[in-house]
């Protein structure tokens, strides 16, 4: 498999199984409806954990552009393949959205809150304030980032990595995520956001894309300060 086509399935197995999951909990009749935050957060730490299984061995499984940035930046990935890395990842995103949107399709219609859809496809703040939520964004992969590169450095058993990925997206969410909803990854938002704006969703509102910079530029920004961090901290 070529290492942009496992980005691409990644990505879209991260975005099946965590908007997936927020659409379990949100949307009407669901089986799962108003099970909350707790499991909205492990579902994204394991569909982090599964992607991974499912493409590592294949790409790195970045399926983030926030990773693949860092690690060019550090010298561990090339430049030259940061562009069709990142257009994998956005496709990517963008498909898993569209088929969590039919596995779900009968559920929109009796949904009738506009902002409640929106929040399956993509983030929004608890509190809408520019520069917190620039901030929290930037910290959270930071975080994620740092996280990242300190465990690259330790050694585990045999296919065990993942779950300690997994592990650090749900320690995050938990501890960073009730601001902004823990984007974190510029492609996990802005391509479902895209298919929140294209698809034929029942009753959907704005794709708020006032707000929509602010998961892409503070992730790409907190990568590199996660990224330079970190080589100050071993160096």
């Amino acid at each position: 498999m070529s290492p942009y086509l496992a980005e691409f399935i990644g990505t879209m197995i991260l975005i099946v199984l965590g908007d997936g999951v927020v659409a379990g909990v949100l949307l009407k009749q669901s089986k799962s409806e108003n099970a909350g935050w707790v499991v909205i957060v492990m579902g994204w730490g394991l569909a982090v954990t599964f992607a991974i299984y499912a493409v590592g061995s294949y790409s790195g499984a970045h399926i983030n552009p926030a990773v693949t940035l860092a690690l060019a930046f550090n010298g561990s990935f090339p430049w030259a393949d940061v562009p069709a890395y990142c257009l994998a990842q956005l496709l990517g995103a963008f498909v898993g959205a569209t088929i969590v949107w039919l596995h779900y399709l009968p559920h929109w219609k009796i949904t009738e809150d506009k902002s409640t859809k929106l929040a399956i496809f993509c983030t929004t703040p608890a509190i809408r304030s520019t520069i917190p939520n620039f901030i929290s964004e930037f910290i959270g992969t930071m975080v994620l980032i740092m996280g990242l590169l300190f465990i690259g450095a330790n050694s585990f058993a045999e296919g065990l990595n993942p779950l300690v990925v997994g592990a650090l997206i749900t320690v995050i969410g938990f501890s960073l995520g009730g601001t902004t909803g823990f984007a974190i990854n510029p492609a996990r938002d802005l391509g479902p956001r895209l298919a929140h704006f294209i698809l034929p969703i029942a009753g959907k509102g704005s794709s708020d894309w006032s707000y929509s910079w602010i998961p892409v530029i503070g992730p790409l920004a907190g990568s590199i300060a996660g990224a330079l961090l970190y080589q100050l901290l071993v160096s």
